[in-house]
């Protein structure tokens, strides 16, 4: 192999490994049964290529964490080879495989401090993100994940902007992003649905200014309209209610919107003297984000 192999072309080896089992009658003994069985052959007998193509074997029959275990003899034992670089970024490949996701993070974060300027730090760094955004769970779930998930992603797009993985961090990064207005709108939905009028708008609120940019910005204004109603603070209600049509007039939120304002004898109209009225001020300059 050559010095130079790309990731690429190492996890292309993966998918076309088992076409070394040919080898197995060789006199190197790569994949003999002493090789599978490292009790009765010490590994320290074997090359670190050797190691490096029992580790793609493993990975090729699925078995992501004895490919793990392979690629870290090999950091072990020839810690200063260019063998230990490649199997380094195989071993966080191998762990995510496996997800075991605090190894697989821990083995990345090692090859972004000891390889920064390599062609395979973005996917490195990369694959730290995907070992949090991995991790996301349901709406309902606590969310620590999510902001760390962000995080990483984000230094993917920073670091990284002209990788690859660029374009696919940024993807996640909206799903994450709108992950967490969801957790903002599920919280809300429940104080609403509990008459906690004040503490249903403080979840909106966040959803209208901080996360614009998400599927949830609609239903967080109806909801705002809804809220304010409810408290009897009309103006507040009208103008959520104007932002929504600037906006999403087509959608089915503003025409729930518009019917219980119209239904109370209002209309959409847009008042300053709130903290919406900055919201609505940005819309009209074109700075909704």
């Amino acid at each position: 192999m050559s010095r130079t192999m790309s990731r690429k072309r190492m996890i292309g080896t993966v998918l076309v490994v088992a076409a070394l089992g040919a080898c197995g009658n060789q006199d190197t003994g790569r994949f003999t049964k002493n090789f599978f069985n490292p009790q009765e052959i010490p590994l320290e007998t074997y090359s670190a290529e050797q190691i490096f193509e029992r580790g793609e074997f493993e990975l090729n029959r699925r078995q992501p964490e004895e490919a793990a275990f392979y690629f870290a003899e090999i950091e072990r034992l020839y810690p200063y080879s260019e063998w230990a670089k490649r199997a380094l970024i195989m071993q966080a490949f191998s762990y995510h495989q496996d997800q075991d996701y605090p190894n697989s993070r821990s083995a990345a974060q090692r090859f972004i401090d000891f390889y920064p300027d390599d062609d395979d730090a973005a996917y490195a760094q990369y694959l730290l993100a995907l070992s949090y955004y991995d991790q996301i769970d349901e709406v309902g779930r606590d969310q620590g994940l999510t902001f760390q998930a962000l995080q990483s992603l984000r230094d993917v797009i920073e670091r990284y902007p002209d990788s690859e993985y660029a374009k696919a961090a940024i993807l996640k990064f909206d799903l994450a992003f709108d992950h967490l207005a969801g957790k903002e709108m599920e919280i809300g939905r429940y104080y609403l649905r509990r008459n906690h009028y004040t503490a249903a708008i403080n979840r909106f609120r966040v959803v209208v200014e901080d996360f614009q940019t998400t599927s949830h910005t609609a239903e967080a204004l109806h909801r705002l309209v809804e809220a304010y109603l409810s408290l009897g603070l009309t103006r507040e209600a009208q103008t959520a209610g104007a932002i929504l049509g600037h906006n999403f007039r087509g959608s089915d939120w503003y025409e729930d919107s518009y019917k219980l304002l119209t239904g109370q004898g209002l209309e959409p109209k847009f008042y300053k003297n709130n903290w919406l009225g900055a919201i609505y001020r940005q819309t009209i300059k074109g700075e909704w984000l």
